[in-house]
């Protein structure tokens, strides 16, 4: 759901943002869509799995060793859309995790940036240590913004047990 209600807006020449990059997944996703894409992470091995993807699709992205907190440093102008998958990198240290503080200063920053029309998606995964702590710190921040300046969407699984992962997706009104 969150790459179709993204693709619905995203132009060639867009400014996206994966927060997140992880292993690629987005990364590559906003790259084919042509958009110009500053994608984050703090762990090089996050960097070297999107190198590859990226590689393998024919695409390129602005790959960054540093965290989403940072999105102001590396990027300026409006941005259209962004991406955030909470939780940890798949098949390795678990102990590594998004967490609330950054997450918020993150966006924040980049609702700040945001274009109308403009979304960001967050998907939650919350099923490890510490990820309860940042879901319900997204979840009262998302809940407080203003419904003039923005559309708060909350969509997931609701009989699954083990903390089924959901989505958020905000856009800027305008």
């Amino acid at each position: 759901m969150a790459h179709t209600w993204l693709e619905e807006i995203i132009n060639a020449g867009d400014t996206t943002v994966d927060a997140t990059m992880g292993q690629g997944f987005d990364t590559a996703f906003l790259a084919g869509l042509g958009s110009k894409v500053f994608a984050f992470d703090v762990q090089q091995l996050a960097l070297d799995m999107t190198r590859e993807r990226l590689s393998h699709a024919g695409v390129t992205a602005e790959l960054i060793l540093d965290g989403h907190e940072n999105v102001d440093q590396y990027v300026s102008g409006e941005v259209k859309a962004a991406i955030f998958n909470l939780g940890y990198l798949p098949k390795s240290d678990k102990k590594l995790i998004t967490r609330a503080n950054t997450t918020l200063t993150a966006l924040r920053k980049l609702l700040e940036m945001l274009s109308n029309k403009g979304r960001i998606a967050i998907m939650v995964y919350y099923g490890h240590d510490g990820g309860e702590t940042e879901k319900d710190a997204v979840l009262a921040f998302v809940s407080s913004l203003d419904q003039k300046q923005y559309q708060v969407y909350h969509y997931g699984a609701m009989n699954q047990v083990n903390q089924p992962p959901f989505l958020i997706m905000i856009e800027k009104l305008g």
